[in-house]
């Protein structure tokens, strides 16, 4: 398996049994865990870069896999942006973090306007683009919920 693909899909996760982008949104918890134990803002640099390096990642292995749009098996989208709404909204570890998990779930799933649309971008930045979305969504309504509670 070649590396870009071993990286996309989460180590191979995505490639087997069902749900893959949930399987491989679990993989942005310990994810996250590891970048908040970054000191100061290098955590939330290193998410951000994480998530660049997903568009050229995510193009090389959707070609692998004989696909010009979003296979399934890639969760690298996944799991870099559940990390991204931790890193932004959810604050320590806690269990705001399951809450962050499933907010960002909902909104990929659900892809509200205008996450469908990202979809529609070139190669790996629309694999990207929809979930970074979506994590922004998750980011805003965690952040008003923390707000509130």
């Amino acid at each position: 398996m070649k590396k870009s693909v071993y990286l996309a899909t989460g180590f191979g996760v995505g490639l087997n049994g069902p749900a893959p982008g949930t399987l491989g949104a679990l993989w942005g918890l310990p994810l996250a865990w590891g970048l908040v134990q970054l000191p100061g803002p290098w955590g939330l640099v290193a998410c951000i870069g994480l998530v660049l390096i997903g568009g050229p990642l995510c193009t090389a292995a959707a070609l692998e896999l004989g696909s010009t749009k979003d296979p399934q098996a890639i969760v690298w989208d996944e799991l870099t942006t559940v990390a991204l709404v931790i890193l932004t909204a959810a604050g320590p570890v806690s269990w705001w973090w399951l809450v962050a998990f499933g907010l960002h779930r909902l909104f990929d799933i659900t892809k509200p306007w205008p996450c469908r649309a990202l979809e529609k971008l070139p190669d790996g930045w629309g694999v990207m683009a929809d979930d970074v979305m979506a994590a922004g969504y998750a980011s805003l309504l965690l952040m008003g919920l923390r707000y509130l509670c």
